[in-house]
This record gives C-alpha cells, structure tokens and sequence, in this order.
C-alpha cells in the first residue's frame, strides 16, 4: 500500500485547521520557527517544550519533524550560534534537518483545545470560556474561543475532594492548595486554566468559581484569592498542559493516517519534590 507523502508545510495546513494561529495571543510567537516548509515528513517528535534533552533525543530518532506547545524563540534574536543554550538548540535542529513548529496560546485558547480538553478531564459542563478573546470556526466546531474555562462539576464537592479528582485526572504526584480555611467548602462552579493562568484569575471570581484551577500562582496570588473566597489549586504549569501531547498524537494519526510515525517524549517534570 503506497500512502500519501507529507511535507511539514501540508502538516502545519492541517494543524492551523485545529488551532489557528490567529488564536494566540499578541505577544506569543507560535509557527513554524525554524526549519524548511518542503521537508518531507514521516517522523515527528512531540513534547511540551523544546529542551536540550528532547532536541537530542528527537535527532537520535532521526525526526523529520519537531512539535512542541511552547515556543522556543519568544523574543528576537540577533545572533543564531552555539553560545547560547536557546540558540544552541535551533543549530542543532537545523544541522539535523528537523523543522520546528510551536502550537501555543493559539491551542491553549481554540475550541477543543487545551481549555476544552482540561475542563473535560473533570466533566465539566455547561462551560465557557474563562477569558473570551472572538468567535471562531475550526475543525472542531465554531463559536466562542479564549483562555481557560469555566463550568458546572458534575456534583459538589468539597475543595479538598477536588483537589484529589484534579491530581487523579492529570496523573499528578501533588498539587498546592491556597486557602487551608477552604478546603471544606463545597464547589460547584470550577474555573481552570492551565499553563500559568494567574492573569485570568480575577476572571474567575467574577465567573463565582469557588475554586480556581491552573499553575505557576505566586504566593500573594493565592492567598489573595483565598482572601475572596475562591480556593486555588496549583497543579504545576507541566502538570495541567502535558495533556498536549497525547492530544496533538490522536489529532495527527487521524488526519495524517499510518504514514507517519509519530513518537511522544518521555514525561519530563521539570522539577521534583525532595
């Protein structure tokens, strides 16, 4: 059986029906970052963040293709060498021929996408989305897209019982919990955003969340939060987002079919609990 042959340009046509870049954030720099367009495809390597670690071990697998969900290049860059350990990292991948591509807040905010997936990891319904930022049609329906989500849990619960369901559902080792004085309050109305959500967390008390849900919250952050009556659950910027990775598998095998072999990174916490 002869099957269709793919250049990363086809490939990156096919995800920007998942999650277009017109979704991300002014600031962000997702896309294709380094590499070549015409590239024939028929291996990719997709990880969270584009380290040392999963650039070398994508050039041992002999990718064509590197995906990640954070970009590697957030601000400009004068000089592409080896003396520096981001720009390191785009010569290697060049030298290998990998081509590069970044889904960042444009899949953290589109629908079906980051917010969706996690508000779904915990049955969440009759959501919306936590920051609105348009209205938009992709491959996975139209209508409204922004960061994080926020909706009904299936029953109540207490803060303490969610922060278990939250650790459950993301395959977590721990999570912080900022206002002890709530964990026995009940939860209806959850708020989440993962990645580093501290921006949108005045979105979700006026939302009425009784618990807000992401990573990265700073320590007066959430004791401010607390402060107002809203419980926040820190599952670790890593812990929320690696469902990325899974996600973006099951969205190319369908779309690309069995011509490309496609390989996740090993779960890589960037931090450990000693």
């Amino acid at each position: 059986m002869k099957f269709k042959e793919w250049t990363c340009s086809e490939i990156i046509q096919e995800l920007q029906r998942l999650a277009p870049e017109s979704c991300a954030c002014e600031w962000d720099n997702p896309g294709l970052l380094a590499g070549r367009g015409d590239k024939p495809v028929k291996k990719i390597y997709i990880a969270l963040d584009a380290t040392d670690r999963v650039v070398e071990e994508a050039v041992r697998w002999g990718a064509d293709m590197l995906l990640t969900h954070h970009p590697l290049i957030f601000k400009p860059i004068k000089k592409v060498n080896d003396g520096n350990f981001i720009t390191r990292r785009l010569v290697r991948l060049i030298q290998a021929d990998i081509s590069y591509y970044a889904m960042h807040t444009n899949f953290d905010a589109a629908p079906g996408c980051m917010a969706d997936l996690a508000a779904a990891r915990l049955g969440l319904t009759a959501c919306a989305p936590l920051d609105l930022m348009g209205e938009i049609e992709t491959e996975r329906g139209a209508g409204p897209y922004g960061v994080g989500k926020t909706g009904l849990l299936p029953e109540a619960c207490t803060v303490r019982e969610l922060a278990a369901l939250v650790k459950e559902r993301f395959s977590l080792p721990f999570v912080l919990v900022y206002g002890q004085e709530l964990l026995d309050q009940p939860v209806t109305r959850v708020a989440i955003c993962p990645g580093a959500g501290g921006s949108t967390l005045e979105e979700g008390i006026r939302w009425g969340a009784q618990a807000f849900i992401t990573g990265d919250i700073s320590h007066h952050t959430g004791i401010d939060a607390a402060a107002q009556g809203m419980a926040v659950i820190d599952g670790g910027h890593y812990g929320l987002e690696h469902i990325f990775i899974s996600s973006m598998e099951a969205y190319l095998k369908e779309h690309l079919g069995d011509a490309i072999e496609i390989r996740q990174a090993d779960p890589a916490w960037p931090a450990v609990l000693l």
